[in-house]
């Protein structure tokens, strides 16, 4: 048997696993002969491993067996339990001498009382010789007694410490080593370079993104998060990213008969539904600030910062990248973190605002993917120039296709929806009951710009014959009125200027007929 000391030399990681490759020389004597590889992940796939290199050698097969070690001797666990005993023996003798002493001490309390009357009538040099010699008993019991709390409180440090050592041992029960025995055959004897390489659980990689808006534009810059519990630390070598997912797509899809019939009758339960229509909330984030103003010419300006970007090749169904550097990752579950690329993107900006949900103004961008890249989902950090502004969720966002971002709240777009009048008429004999409801929406633009607002409201949507809501009125004219009362309203607005908008609409509920949903 051969042994052959390996180390890892390149990493593959996938979404939810990793192929790693392990290198190594060693010298094969003419003939056939077995080469073990370990230790190895306890979680690879043993269908995975396969063996490449050079040398003049014919692999005849590779195997994968479980070695079985004992981390623990009998011996060490018996040695740390004689130890406790031990130490309690110890513990409890010094017990035993703290209770001698309690009692000593009680003896010669009671001397004391006995010898007072005594010696009442005694010269002072004998009640001096007696008071002397029971002080030094005294001194001597309790020096005693402080000499035996100190090694009390020795011994307790060491028993815990022994105890908690025991603990330890006692965990590291048998442990299981994975290990590759590769067998080779070789006419003479030769130096052979091996690169084992398998797949192992327990390895993932994610997206994350920075957006950031600037007076150039829109930048992407797209991070891989790379963590790992594979038991293995990897070092720095060559580490590869695939958004290929070996797990799935291994069948081509097929469909069964979809079947139909005739449904049997069941009884109708009724049930009252509260009305009103409801409508997508716009994604929001957190305070935009003005951009910051700009700098004073400078004589010389200093070249930005350059970040490297990983080498990217592109599959059929899958892209692999490469970063520039090596990477390690222990493993400990930590992510680590490197560079994929950075993209500028083509981006127009205005603004959203649903003042009926929030008086406030998201600025966004409707960017198109014009790269090669597919860009994973992930969770993306929004800046506005070199300000923190929020976060957002990334979808999966394919080359060429168009995507709507939210980059925030931008308070220097003011927002304000007023109720201007509200009439409420009670049914009568003959007549329906008529609520009118009027709102103005006020929209400024603080900005140094002309800004592109888009205004959102709604009117209610009857869900009952029984009721009917008509538009009163809309000033200027919605650009678009959708199916189920959305209004939107398209604003330019020039630096410092503010636009309202105006809408109403009445509802008419016939005698008798409760409107439920209705609220301003």
């Amino acid at each position: 048997m051969i042994s052959l000391d390996t180390a890892i030399t390149a990493v593959t990681v996938y979404p939810d696993r990793a192929r790693v490759t392990r290198s190594g020389k060693v010298e094969v004597p003419a003939g056939e002969h077995r080469i073990r590889v370990a230790p190895l992940p306890q979680d690879l796939l043993r269908d995975s491993i396969r063996v490449a290199g050079q040398g003049e050698v014919v692999v005849l097969g590779v195997d994968i067996t479980t070695e079985r070690q004992i981390a623990v001797t009998d011996e060490q666990v018996a040695a740390l339990e004689e130890r406790i005993r031990e130490l309690e023996v110890a513990i409890g003798a010094l017990g035993d001498s703290d209770r001698a002493a309690d009692a000593r001490i009680v003896f010669l309390d009671r001397l004391a009382r006995r010898s007072a009357e005594s010696l009442a009538a005694a010269d002072s040099g004998r009640v001096s010789a007696f008071v002397d010699d029971l002080e030094a008993q005294y001194e001597t019991v309790n020096t005693a007694r402080r000499e035996r709390d100190k090694l009390r409180q020795r011994h307790i440090r060491e028993q815990q410490a022994v105890q908690r050592q025991l603990g330890d041992l006692r965990g590291k029960n048998r442990t299981d080593t994975e290990v590759a025995i590769i067998t080779v055959e070789a006419a003479q004897a030769v130096t052979v370079d091996l690169d084992i390489s398998y797949v192992v659980l327990g390895a993932s990689w994610s997206s994350s993104y920075d957006l950031r808006l600037t007076d150039a534009g829109l930048t992407l810059r797209w991070f891989g998060l790379v963590e790992q519990r594979t038991g293995e630390d990897w070092p720095e070598c060559r580490l590869q990213l695939s958004t290929a997912r070996p797990a799935q797509a291994l069948d081509v899809p097929e469909l069964d008969p979809w079947f139909i019939g005739v449904e049997i009758p069941r009884p109708v339960m009724r049930s009252m539904v509260a009305g009103g229509a409801s409508m997508d909330a716009v994604p929001v984030g957190y305070g935009a600030p003005a951009p910051a103003a700009a700098p004073p010419a400078m004589a010389r300006k200093a070249a930005p910062i350059r970040e490297s970007v990983a080498e990217v090749e592109h599959g059929v169904t899958a892209a692999t990248y490469t970063p520039q550097r090596a990477v390690a990752v222990a493993s400990d579950g930590t992510d680590h973190r490197t560079v994929i690329t950075a993209l500028d993107l083509e981006a127009e900006l205005d603004h959203v605002t649903a003042p009926v949900q929030a008086l406030e103004a998201v600025l966004r961008a409707t960017a198109r993917n014009t790269s090669e890249h597919t860009l994973p989902s992930g969770r993306a950090a929004l800046f506005h120039e070199s300000e923190f502004v929020g976060a957002t969720h990334l979808d999966t966002w394919a080359p060429g296709e168009e995507r709507e971002l939210a980059l925030g709240v931008d308070d220097r777009i003011r927002v304000e929806r007023e109720l201007v009048r509200r009439n409420a008429s009670k049914a009568t004999l003959g007549s329906a009951r008529r609520i009118e409801t009027e709102y103005a929406i006020t929209v400024s633009n603080h900005t140094g710009r002309t800004a592109n607002v888009t205004v959102l409201d709604r009117l209610p949507v009857a869900r009952d014959a029984a009721i009917t809501v008509r538009e009163t009125t809309a000033k200027p004219q919605p650009a678009e009125r959708g199916d189920l009362g959305i209004l939107t309203w398209k604003l330019e607005l020039e630096p410092q200027a503010q636009s309202t908008v105006t809408f109403g609409y009445r509802v008419e509920a016939g005698k008798g007929v409760v409107i439920d949903g209705l609220h301003d």
